[in-house]
């Protein structure tokens, strides 16, 4: 084969012929120029290595440098005498390269796997898949009740952290950060994070539940506060000072016993005014069943009052100050009532809106009421309506409940006119 010496002049000079042609440098043992027919031209070495411990050789080995023109000879030629230090020390470099190949690619890898975590297995992207599959399987009000733990602590906490690198660590930091007086919060928030990361175990994200080993949150204490009569009739006359449908609200939380959202956002076409009925709507209800609840004299008064009529609109929010969405300003309501409670007569001893409900329960109870309806008329789900009740009890209780809350409507009546609570109506008499 020709040896030339390789240089940018004789390089540029060399023509392309009907073959391929290698041209090996006269200083440089193994250092060559290919020219292809096209006329590409190649910088590549050519070497033997002898195995380790062995005496031969191998056969002639060829390694690409690169083509000319990225490349200058003279940079060719000092790549060249680098591949033969490799080879004296009996390096191949054709493995060498093979590694670096082989260790780019698992970069590359790594690269992709990184990306991926980053992206596809964000906390945050992953939460919200979760959310979807909530919305379409549970009850609106689980839906909702788990975006907003979500958005409020979840993802505050844990962000677009990569969920297979999300351990126990980072979940009782998240944990910790709440006080430990609000002992529902951690409760609810342990539950949902712990259902979703549940979800991901099994759609395959990640390989373990990472709450799985970690102590549950102590449960909340168990509240008991139920309102006297006294306290009821306070609370009922302060409503009346409230403005706009906030003093309905509570008028109504107090006759119906019905939970404070599904109250705030009842809507008309939920209403049926000739048979005296509110149907909750499964989307709308805690359990995700739908709810009857019949209507007492006071509360059919309260709605023609709302509606200024007594045939009622066929849709819309019933207690609204926009007129497109339910009210809201809870808190801000219940700090006014408050203020008109202690200025007419003294501040109620501390109390939510959901104690409402419970003053309600206890009172049917004190009524006579069967547990069965007391809890039918709430929509509960317990020990009374699980395992075969549950299968077989298709009874709706609608007559009961409507004698029911109508006794208890007028035990309200009757407190706030300062009747002899010896006529209060009872629940034999009310279903005769």
């Amino acid at each position: 084969m020709p040896k030339i010496k390789i240089s940018k002049s004789t390089v540029d000079a060399v023509q392309p012929s009907l073959r391929e042609e290698v041209y090996w440098d006269d200083r440089l043992p193994g250092f060559g120029l290919k020219v292809t027919p096209a006329g590409a031209k190649v910088y590549l070495y050519r070497y033997r290595i002898a195995p380790s411990g062995q005496a031969y050789k191998t056969a002639p080995q060829k390694i690409t440098i690169g083509r000319h023109g990225p490349l200058t000879p003279d940079q060719a030629r000092h790549q060249a005498r680098e591949l033969a230090g490799l080879v004296a020390k009996g390096t191949d470099p054709r493995e060498l390269a093979a590694a670096a190949t082989e260790a780019k690619d698992a970069a590359s890898r790594e690269a992709e796997r990184r990306l991926r975590l980053e992206n596809e297995l964000a906390f945050s992207r992953i939460a919200d898949l979760w959310l979807q599959t909530l919305e379409q399987d549970r009850s609106k009000a689980t839906a909702r009740d788990a975006a907003n733990y979500v958005r409020t602590h979840l993802k505050p906490a844990l962000g677009d952290g990569p969920l297979p690198h999300i351990g126990r660590t980072d979940l009782l930091a998240m944990i910790d950060r709440i006080p430990a007086a609000k002992r529902a919060t951690r409760r609810n928030v342990f539950a949902y994070g712990s259902s979703l990361f549940g979800w991901a175990v099994k759609r395959g994200y990640i390989d373990i539940n990472p709450f799985l080993p970690l102590p549950k949150p102590p449960e909340p204490k168990a509240r008991d506060r139920i309102l006297a009569d006294d306290e009821l009739i306070r609370l009922w006359r302060a409503s009346t000072s409230l403005r706009g449908p906030m003093g309905p609200f509570y008028r109504l939380a107090i006759l119906t016993g019905q939970r404070r959202e599904e109250i705030a956002s009842l809507r008309w076409q939920e209403l049926d005014c000739r048979s005296r009925t509110w149907t909750i709507p499964a989307e709308r209800t805690k359990n995700g069943i739908p709810h009857l609840v019949p209507l007492s004299p006071p509360v059919v008064a309260e709605l023609d009052a709302l509606a200024g009529r007594t045939d009622w609109p066929a849709s819309g929010y019933v207690l609204t100050t926009t007129g497109t969405g339910p009210i809201n300003g809870f808190s801000k309501a219940k700090l006014e009532i408050d203020a008109v409670v202690a200025k007419e007569s003294a501040a109620l001893e501390p109390w939510r809106v959901h104690d409402l409900r419970r003053t309600v329960i206890t009172g049917l109870q004190r009524l006579g009421v069967r547990f069965e309806v007391t809890e039918a008329v709430v929509n509960h789900i317990s020990g009374a309506k699980s395992g075969v009740a549950g299968v077989y009890q298709r009874h709706d209780w609608k007559a009961e409940k409507r004698a029911a809350l109508d006794a208890w409507a007028a035990h309200v009546g009757q407190i706030l006119t300062g009747a002899d609570h010896s006529n209060v109506i009872q629940l034999a008499e009310a279903r005769a």
